[in-house]
């Protein structure tokens, strides 16, 4: 890697409460889907790495999961963990609100922001494409900017594309002197087989009801690449017994459908044909005790 002394790059934590809009910009900044995206909370559960190199700057974007307190249990002290300790080690934090919309999740990510001065701070205000009184919007920021010092604030639509640009010269400029840390043509840290599963467990919560998405995790037990095509046999992992015939549902058309929808997508991934097969495998209170998140996988 060639070394030059212009060059900037950093890590830049993307941080907010569950539902914000973390992933759907961490993507979008990155231009490609590196982390998976549903409704409902607890759909980011690892750290994941996304790489962008721009001009003369590299940015390693951690989405992270969101920070909440609602919920006690071995899985969500796990993912709280991930944020507090992503805050320490990164150069910027990118703390991202929902336009217009504050609330209890939001105020308890603010004791977890560094101290003013201590590290750069940027608020980003998601989804602004849905606000459609821009004087609430400067009301609203001016109340937000009350409570903490951030070095910057920039209003974006990461689904419309709009001051990602903005937002991107501001990191920029905030990131440390330093040599490249990955090819200029790197996405991600993660590997092929980690993004497969969480492409078949984004599937899973888009399409199963509420209970069973934060019962069940994906597990890839088997994957082969060959020059015809990849062959992956993956595992749901599930809590209950009464959770299997929900995850199939009526002749077992739910998990038909959940597994054409991830192998269609995992296809376009690899970039050549995907076979795959889903079981099911019941392990009783695997969210609850740290041994078992460990073994599957989970930091």
């Amino acid at each position: 890697m060639i070394e030059n002394k212009n060059q900037r790059c950093g890590f830049v934590a993307i941080v907010g409460r569950p539902n914000v809009g973390k992933s759907t910009l961490t993507n979008a900044l990155i231009g490609a889907k590196i982390s998976i995206v549903s409704r409902k909370s607890q759909t980011t559960r690892h750290p994941i790495q996304g790489v962008l190199t721009r001009d003369h700057a590299q940015f390693v974007f951690i989405d992270t999961p969101g920070f909440q307190t609602r919920h006690g249990g071995a899985m969500n002290r796990m993912m709280n963990r991930v944020v507090t300790q992503t805050l320490s080690e990164v150069d910027v934090v990118v703390h991202v609100v929902e336009a217009g919309k504050w609330s209890e999740g939001d105020e308890n990510v603010l004791p977890l922001l560094p101290e003013p001065g201590k590290k750069h701070v940027i608020l980003v205000l998601s989804k602004i494409d849905a606000v459609k009184n821009k004087a609430e919007l400067f009301e609203f920021t001016t109340r937000i900017m009350a409570k903490y010092q951030y070095g910057a604030v920039i209003p974006v639509s990461a689904v419309k594309n709009n001051q990602l640009d903005i937002l991107l010269d501001e990191i920029a400029q905030r990131l440390p002197d330093g040599e490249f840390m990955f090819d200029e043509d790197t996405l991600t840290d993660r590997s092929m087989r980690f993004i497969s599963a969480e492409i078949l467990r984004e599937k899973i919560f888009r399409l199963v009801g509420d209970e069973l998405p934060y019962a069940s995790t994906v597990v890839i037990e088997e994957w082969n690449e060959e020059d015809k095509g990849v062959h992956i046999n993956a595992c749901v992992v599930v809590e209950r017994e009464s959770h299997k015939p929900i995850l199939l549902g009526a002749g077992g058309q739910h998990m038909k459908r959940i597994a054409s929808e991830a192998r269609q997508e995992i296809a376009e991934m690899v970039g050549k044909p995907v076979f795959l097969e889903v079981f099911i495998k019941v392990r009783k209170g695997w969210s609850e005790k740290e041994s078992a998140l460990r073994d599957l996988g989970y930091e």
